[in-house]
């Protein structure tokens, strides 16, 4: 296992291995809280006992065949309502690692999972702590299916599904660790302006008419995302902009 990333700015210079535990995000809290974080600090692990995903759910992985990790930042320079800004910053490096080997089937979901066509590779749980309207810090989880070849989810997928041969858990692994640093980057840079423009343009079903649900099923197309990250239908010759849990996607 790797200890550090000697080619990185600012994520990967530390390097935490656990061959197990209950959650890296909680693992990455826990040193947060106690003032023994190092930003860009990387806590990885084989296997989650409880590893989380979006709105309480929990992430299903078996040990030793994915990756599944977290990473700490403090990124003081985004005020709290440019937080989904992190979440681009972050989907668009995972999507970054992987989009070569994948080609244009790999598409962000909005806000921030990892889809092959029509099934989730990958997932993400950014938890930020708010002080003075500012993103004091955040932990960013992530976890990605490369070797596993059976889910109870008939939603998800993994790499080797896509592709059946054995890969390298580490190489992706480094590559994403390089990508992540790189997006972090422009992210503490301002440019945001890139950031909206390259996830809209990997955006899964982005200007594609499809069913969604709300309160009700209707046909819609997404159109965009504003500044807060909401999700922006137009549907039936008007506008609507939803928060995350108000809308659902439908593949019918």
């Amino acid at each position: 296992m790797l200890n550090n990333f000697p080619g990185t700015r600012i994520i990967g210079k530390q390097v935490i291995y656990l061959p197990k535990c209950h959650s890296t995000n909680d693992i990455a809290a826990e040193m947060m809280r106690g003032k023994a974080a190092r930003e860009g600090t990387v806590i990885y692990t084989d296997f989650q006992e409880a590893g989380k995903g979006q709105s309480g759910n929990t992430w299903e992985s078996e040990a030793g065949k994915n990756l599944t990790f977290s990473v700490i930042l403090f990124p003081g320079f985004l005020k709290a309502d440019q937080n989904f800004f992190l979440n681009v910053s972050v989907a668009l490096a995972v999507y970054d690692s992987l989009q070569t080997l994948l080609g244009i089937k790999l598409t962000v979901k909005w806000p921030n999972d990892l889809y092959y066509a029509h099934q989730k590779l990958g997932g993400i749980l950014i938890e930020n702590t708010i002080r003075a309207g500012r993103i004091e810090g955040s932990v960013a989880g992530i976890g990605l299916n490369i070797m596993q070849e059976n889910f109870q989810s008939g939603k998800a997928i993994s790499l080797r599904n896509i592709i059946p041969m054995d890969h390298d858990r580490i190489g992706i692994f480094r590559n994403l660790i390089i990508c992540l640093d790189h997006r972090y980057d422009q992210l503490r840079n301002g440019d945001f302006r890139k950031l909206k423009r390259d996830y809209l343009s990997v955006l899964y079903r982005y200007n594609e008419p499809g069913y969604f649900k709300s309160t009700e099923k209707f046909l819609g197309r997404i159109t965009g995302i504003d500044e807060y990250g909401r999700l922006i239908i137009e549907t039936g010759g008007s506008t609507r902009v939803f928060s995350l849990k108000e809308v659902e996607f439908l593949e019918e």
